[in-house]
């Protein structure tokens, strides 16, 4: 069971978890290629980058953002959706043309809460701002 799912509080569901983008897999794969090219003088930084990977969870709940990371400790950021101001996503070009970024949540009276490496920003923003949205009910009158 994720911490996301260990976090749910009592009416809280997952809407979404976010994936990094697999470019973070490639820049894993360099570092294990030249840890074996270098005898193993790149293994220390792939392992770490590895672990940072592999120990890091991001989602939308119907009630907050969280993103969680850490290996033997844990470090949570947590935003309520109510309390969110601005959602703002920072690509450069390669990552516009790679399609990933870095999506930084602002709220009110919090510090930001910043995501890098998402795969598709955009779909993220979009997810974030309508993860609160219930479909209306539709009630039909009865007229006796």
């Amino acid at each position: 069971m994720t911490y996301i799912e260990q976090s749910l509080s009592r009416g809280e569901a997952v809407k979404e978890i976010f994936k990094h983008h697999w470019i973070v897999k490639a820049v894993l794969m360099l570092h294990f290629t030249f840890a074996l090219l270098t005898a193993g003088i790149w293994l220390i930084p792939a392992v770490l980058v590895w672990l940072s990977w592999k120990f890091t969870e991001q989602g939308v709940t119907n009630k907050r953002v969280i993103y969680k990371h850490g290996i033997i400790s844990r470090k949570t950021d947590e935003m309520r959706l109510n309390a969110i101001e601005s959602i703002v996503i920072k690509q450069g070009i390669i990552g516009r043309i790679f399609g990933f970024g870095t999506v930084v949540i602002t709220g009110r009276g919090a510090g930001d809460v910043v995501i890098k490496w998402m795969a598709d920003p955009m779909r993220v923003k979009r997810e974030i701002e309508s993860a609160d949205y219930e479909e209306p009910v539709q009630v039909q009158a009865v007229l006796a």
